[in-house]
């Protein structure tokens, strides 16, 4: 069976603002390198356009759209998670992701483990300024403290210069760097996500 990947793109723009945003075009240069290594996409979620309710837990009530989310992500082998830089940090929809899988934390099975082992995260992040080191720092932290394994060279980044109006979905080519990072993330995420499907975290019984 093929490993898949999934996408959340947590742009703050809703899909029927009428274009992709530059995370939609960093994501889909990883996903391009991803099916170049046998892995099937999922598709992406675009945050901004369901009900994702604030809490820590994986079902806040009526109305809330994230326990669906939470299915198809924890269906995947590979978790893209986009965000643009605003202010220097994730986007503030980023973090209610990250808010939500907190709840993973009391969710482990008898061996302990939470939902998420055994799945790999990549990050997809653009921007204007700086800051892609920060996000990075702030999202693996995060990640990995609610289940999910990082390759090395998890994350694809690109940052502007500082003052000007340019976005990563404007530039006539992908930079050469930005590209060979994506194949190399692309690579060690499917290789890593491989090797967890073959041999899963034993978990320490409770």
């Amino acid at each position: 069976m093929a490993l898949t990947a999934i996408a959340l793109n947590c742009s703050l723009k809703r899909s029927d603002a009428g274009d992709d945003s530059s995370t939609d075009a960093m994501i889909g240069l990883l996903v391009s390198e991803l099916k170049k290594r046998g892995i099937d996409f999922d598709g992406t979620i675009r945050i901004a356009d369901h009900e994702v309710k604030a809490g820590v837990t994986s079902d806040e009530g009526e109305g809330d759209e994230w326990p669906e989310i939470r299915r198809r992500i924890l269906g995947a082998d590979i978790l893209l998670l986009g965000t643009p830089i605003w202010l220097g940090q994730m986007s503030s929809l980023a973090k209610r992701v990250l808010e939500r899988m907190d709840a993973f934390l009391s969710e482990t099975d008898d061996r302990g483990r939470m939902p998420s082992f055994g799945k790999v995260a990549l990050f997809a992040i653009v921007g204007n300024e700086d800051g892609a080191h920060g996000v990075t720092a702030h999202l693996a932290q995060a990640l990995v403290d609610t289940g999910w394994t990082l390759p090395p060279s998890n994350a694809c980044y690109w940052v502007g210069e500082a003052m000007q109006t340019t976005d990563f979905r404007d530039l006539a080519a992908v930079p050469d760097k930005v590209a060979q990072t994506a194949a190399m993330a692309a690579a060690n995420a499917a290789h890593l996500a491989a090797l967890l499907a073959a041999k899963p975290y034993p978990g320490v019984p409770a």
